[in-house]
Order: C-alpha cells, then structure tokens, then sequence
C-alpha cells in the first residue's frame, strides 16, 4: 500500500531566468499610464481636449483617486517580484509570528492567481482601443494614451506566466510521485 503524504522537500530552485525577467517586466508594464495619470493629477490635459478634461473631473477628491490608482497600480505590479525573489518565499524576519517562516505556497498562488485572471480580463479589451472611437481625446492624445495603456494587456498573460513558474518550483513534493521518493516507515 503506498501512503500518499507530503515530504519535506529539499530547497526550491532558484526562479528561472525567464520567470525573472518576466516578474521584472510586469513591475514596470504600469510605469507609463501611471506617469500619465499624474500628469492628469497636476492639472495637465495628457492628451484630452478641453471638454475632455472637464469632463473627466480630476479636481479634488478626483486627484487623489488618481494619485492613489496610480500608486496602487504599481504596488501590485512590484508585488510579483515577490515570485521571483526571497521575500516571496520566506517570510522576512522583522515581521512580527511570521518571520523567518516559509511563505505558504497558496498564501501566494490564490492571490496572483486570481490576480492574473482578473487583469486579463479587464485589460485584453484594451487590445482594440484604436478600433474605437474616442471623441474626448485629441488625435495626439489619442496615440500617446493607446501606447501608454496597451502594455496592460500584458500584465495578466505575464503574471500568470510567473505565478505557475512559482507554483512549479514551491509545490510541496508527494511521496509515491516521480518527484520525490518514496520513504516506507
């Protein structure tokens, strides 16, 4: 009979060096709509006409939407540098209880994965942004805004590209699988 349980397994493998470059990638696919965003937040048109801008209501309450979209933005781009890195793998020490722990595999996989998902969905529509009109836009706008929000439809092929790249290399390894070997007691 052969016990199906779960073995500690040896340290995982360094990423790959395309699941790295990938990581680096995403962390920096938000940079341009986030500097376009700020520039709304500074008062700059970015590329809408005048009605366009007035519109869009980026005054007050409106600028820290923006500010803070931008922020958040790129802080869940950076956090798939967690896939990639030590910190994604072991807790850092200064965290109070979880310091110095190992980082659940699925505290990390869920999330990211449902992350992926969800980023795919809300951004391959965007693949089609010059196939549409957009009457609030100057022509020069237009291009600059297509060009600074057509990376995003990067972001959820590339992070769920990374997250299965670290779900393969942390699973926890199962006696009885070619992976690890059999130990009878």
């Amino acid at each position: 009979m052969i016990r199906m349980t779960t073995t500690p397994r040896p340290p995982a493998p360094g990423p790959a060096r395309w699941a790295v470059r990938a990581a680096h990638i995403t962390a920096l696919l938000t940079l341009p709509t986030g500097l376009w965003r700020l520039l709304l937040a500074a008062g700059q048109p970015a590329g809408y006409t005048d009605a366009g801008y007035e519109a869009l209501g980026v005054t007050g309450r409106g600028v820290v939407y923006v500010v803070a979209l931008s922020v958040v933005s790129e802080a869940l781009a950076l956090l798939t540098l967690g896939l990639v890195r030590p910190w994604g793998e072991v807790f850092p020490r200064r965290l109070p209880l979880v310091g110095g722990r190992p980082v659940p595999v699925l505290a990390a996989v869920v999330p990211a994965g449902l992350g992926a998902v969800a980023l795919t969905a809300l951004w391959t529509p965007f693949a089609w942004w010059w196939a549409t009109p957009h009457p609030d836009l100057t022509p020069l706008g237009e291009t600059l805004l297509g060009f600074a929000y057509l990376p995003l439809v990067a972001w959820g092929p590339l992070l769920g590209a990374v997250t299965v790249s670290y779900y393969r290399r942390r699973r926890p390894a199962v006696a009885g699988s070619r992976r690890a070997p059999v130990t009878r007691p």
